[in-house]
């Protein structure tokens, strides 16, 4: 069973940027499909990025479409660790940002405890 640990979330101004971390642990991350999700107060839980990995294709992408663009994810499975670069932060990417991980070609299993990201206008 892999554990996920998220950081690098903090206040940025509008425009600004932040990367986030998500550390795997207790499993080989080349093995999950590696997700980020949010959730801003009073809303539902969104997606904002996967990534897939295979030792064929390498890393594969796909991110919702408010956040394409600006926002990258990546992966380093030697450090076991996802990132989410977040480029041009607006007000509304405010939220706690979750990194997620599944075996399974959709739903997660796996979740961290979640980051807070504060972008000020």
């Amino acid at each position: 069973q892999v554990q996920l640990v998220e950081s690098g979330g903090g206040l940025v101004q509008a425009g600004g940027s932040l990367r986030l971390s998500c550390a795997a642990s207790g499993g080989a991350l080349s093995r999950y499909m590696m997700g980020w999700f949010r959730q801003a107060p009073g809303k539902e839980r969104e997606f904002v990025a996967y990534s897939r990995w295979s030792p064929w294709g390498g890393a594969t992408e796909a991110y919702a479409d408010s956040v394409k663009g600006r926002f990258t994810i990546s992966r380093d499975n030697a450090k076991s660790t996802v990132y989410l670069q977040m480029n041009s932060l607006k007000p509304e990417d405010a939220a706690v940002y979750y990194c997620a991980a599944t075996t399974r070609n959709s739903g997660y299993d796996y979740w961290g405890q979640g980051t807070q990201v504060t972008v000020s206008s």
